[in-house]
């Protein structure tokens, strides 16, 4: 069996999404995500032009000499527009592996470590008090998680706080909108976001909360002492993760739980925060970390350190991805949480899924492979539009400068 066809599919249902679909002499086609949001057309054209001629006449069944072969064979490693074209590839090729052994994905990981992936969903509000009745919701649904963010008094708009609760997308414009940031309003409203929610829902309800990189390491280390008392289960993004030493700052200060790495895309972005147990959990992702195979060696790294899995999974991730990375999290044995934002309906249908959620718990298909497809008619319906993501000044006009 060789790959005979490997093929870009660009679509936007809502919002972009990249797909890598590759075809074998057997018939058997595999899917993988290759979604940048915001530079989806870079992995597009990265994929079309320099890797999608590598692939045919390959064996499908080399998984990791393929994964080799295109990212030593490069010699420009790394990097996230590489990095995620790789993960395409790699996780077309798993979901290959499974429809020809006839398992589910999770199965040639090693099988179930648990029975389903615990998810957090996303409540976020204007006001404090709109915060808590989206936490409501959402424990109405079953959930046992929720990520916490609210509006900074003062501020038109906050990265993080959307109009449509359920189906959050932040990539909305042609040209990247500008927002206004305060450090010093933000760091005084978050504390009594926490107060609120734990004195309404108690301390049986997981709560995260993400920074998005706004802070110094004293500054957010000084916010992680503040929260203790109300048990984040963790705080995500506390600063951006270039100087790495910054994270030994924040350990020093609170005792906050803390998540980082969407943003990553090798083992080498997060070697030393795992190797010195500098984080918590790590939120590297399928799609832009290099795939299953690269990933998974993240998170066996991760494992020998008391480092937690909490991968990202914002509705930038298509649902190829979210399959590919609830076969992972149901098998490796160091998984923390899953980040779940529900994808819109017109996106779903684009992506049929066999995945499925129930009391605050995802489950992966149990079909042969990844347990997804895309559906290339419907696709073709919706043609990319740019969008994207907003930047940040500070209030006296310059640039926020973490």
């Amino acid at each position: 069996m060789r790959i005979t066809d490997a093929k870009v599919i660009v679509t936007s249902p809502g919002r972009n999404f990249v797909t890598l679909k590759i075809t074998t002499s057997d018939g058997v086609t595999g899917i993988g995500d290759a979604t940048l949001n915001g530079r989806e057309l870079a992995v597009a054209s990265y994929l079309r032009d320099h890797v999608c001629p590598l692939l045919i006449g390959r064996d499908p069944a080399r998984i990791e000499d393929t994964w080799q072969y295109l990212y030593r064979g490069a010699y420009w490693r790394r990097g996230p527009v590489t990095m995620t074209a790789i993960a395409a590839v790699d996780t077309a090729l798993w979901d290959i592996k499974g429809k020809v052994a006839g398992l589910p994905v999770y199965q040639l990981l090693g099988g179930r470590s648990r029975e389903g992936v615990t998810v957090y969903g996303h409540a976020n509000g204007e006001t404090i008090p709109e915060v808590l009745d989206e936490v409501a919701k959402y424990v109405d649904l079953g959930y046992r998680a929720v990520r916490v963010q609210c509006g900074v008094p003062g501020l038109d708009a906050t990265y993080g706080v959307s109009k449509d609760k359920m189906f959050y997308e932040p990539a909305d414009a042609t040209l990247p909108s500008e927002a206004t940031w305060s450090t010093e309003r933000y760091l005084r409203v978050v504390p009594e976001l926490f107060a609120a929610v734990r004195d309404r829902f108690g301390y049986d309800l997981h709560v995260l909360h993400d920074i998005h990189h706004r802070l110094t390491p004293i500054e957010a280390g000084g916010l992680g002492s503040r929260l203790q008392e109300y048990a984040p289960f963790w705080l995500e993004d506390p600063v951006p993760a270039e100087l790495q030493d910054g994270f030994r700052l924040i350990r020093q200060h609170t005792t906050a739980p803390i998540a980082v790495g969407e943003v990553f895309n090798s083992i080498w972005d997060c070697e030393q925060l795992i190797r010195e147990q500098l984080i918590d959990y790590i939120r590297a992702t399928v799609v832009h970390a290099g795939g299953i195979t690269h990933l998974r060696r993240i998170f066996d790294l991760a494992a020998l350190h008391h480092v937690r899995t909490g991968s990202h999974g914002a509705t930038d991730l298509s649902p190829v991805c979210m399959s590919a990375a609830l076969h992972l999290d149901i098998a490796v044995p160091n998984f923390g949480i899953q980040e779940y934002m529900r994808h819109t309906e017109a996106t779903d249908e684009v992506f049929p899924h066999g995945y499925r959620f129930a009391d605050g718990y995802l489950h992966p298909s149990e079909e042969p492979g990844l347990g997804v497809d895309i559906d290339e008619k419907l696709a073709a319906r919706y043609p990319y539009e740019p969008a994207y993501l907003p930047v940040n000044r500070l209030t006296d006009g310059s640039m926020h400068h973490w």
